[in-house]
């Protein structure tokens, strides 16, 4: 099983229109909204490709029916806190581009963060992978992403981290199997413009494999030994991008859960599905042909 944190979910919300004119007024179909946030975009994928998941969220209780309602059959441990919670909306433009509106979310109960860690702590024996995922909700504890990470690590289980700022610095000292951050987010956490030069910032605080991604430019695999490596796919692709790394996320945690550690097939997973994601119309899935998609790739060995 592969098990998923979802610190801060969200109700995610997704308009599709021509185009944006800003300062005008629009007329659009209703929104498509589903139970959201990245770890819980990383279980949907992985239930889609058939693998055992279980998302783990604390979730805003005025809207816990509606999430329970959305993720059906997908497993999952909800945990109450007062109020709603957060909205994300994002708007898809049908030439490519797409805005996203991100609400930062409500400060959780320091009670239920416990309760998260103790949801972890008792699964740990059927857990093959743990992924913690997505933003911070405001005043959260520091260490949130770390302790959550050294519970599997410490039980000798695989951990993936995608997160930003001081929780993927914390992260990486903590040890994580494997990080995804995306250009920006490396820049920010690390004051290394270089994706290289802040990857290697990262290992030398503690982390393991670290997934970059680039975007159009496919993504970039940095192991602690080895070739650095990049995979690109033959042509760029256009849709909605915002479910691109929670997808390329389960295409990695497949293949740590069942022992995978090969830097090429994490890397090619990774990016064929995150790739395929764009396909799809709203985060959380993939389009079928994720391994047509994966034969398209090139993988090339970047100088160091």
């Amino acid at each position: 099983m592969i098990l998923t944190v979802t610190p801060n979910p969200a109700l995610d919300s997704t308009v599709t229109l021509d185009r944006i004119d800003l300062g005008e007024t629009h007329r659009v179909t209703p929104a498509v909204t589903r139970a959201g946030g990245k770890g819980i975009n990383v279980a949907r994928v992985l239930r889609q490709k058939g693998f055992d998941t279980l998302a783990v969220a604390p979730v805003g209780a005025d809207d816990l029916a509606e999430f329970e309602h959305d993720l059906g059959g997908i497993p999952s441990v909800l945990l109450p806190v007062p109020g709603p919670a957060r909205r994300s909306t994002a708007i898809v433009e049908r030439g490519g581009r797409t805005t996203v509106f991100n609400e930062s979310g409500r400060t959780v109960p320091a009670v239920t963060w416990a309760r998260v860690a103790d949801a972890v702590r008792s699964r740990l024996a059927q857990t093959g992978c743990l992924v913690v995922s997505g933003s911070i909700p405001p005043a959260a504890p520091e260490s949130l992403v770390a302790d959550l990470l050294a519970l599997a690590s410490g039980a000798g289980i695989p951990t993936i981290a995608d997160a930003s700022g001081a929780y993927l610095l914390s992260a990486a000292a903590a040890g994580a199997t494997l990080l995804k951050p995306n250009q920006r987010e490396l820049a920010e956490a690390t004051g290394e413009r270089d994706p290289l030069a802040g990857a290697r910032a990262l290992q030398a605080a503690g982390a393991g494999l670290i997934l970059v991604s680039l975007g159009e430019d496919g993504m970039m695999a940095v192991p602690r030994q080895g070739a650095v490596l990049r995979a690109r796919l033959d042509a760029v692709l256009t849709g909605n991008p915002t479910g691109a790394g929670d997808a390329a996320v389960a295409g990695a945690a497949s293949l740590l859960a069942g022992g995978v550690t090969d830097v090429r097939a994490l890397l090619s997973r990774a990016t064929a599905w995150g790739a395929a994601a764009v396909l799809e119309p709203q985060a959380g899935s993939v389009h079928p042909d994720c391994d047509a998609l994966e034969r398209r790739l090139t993988v090339t060995e970047i100088p160091t």
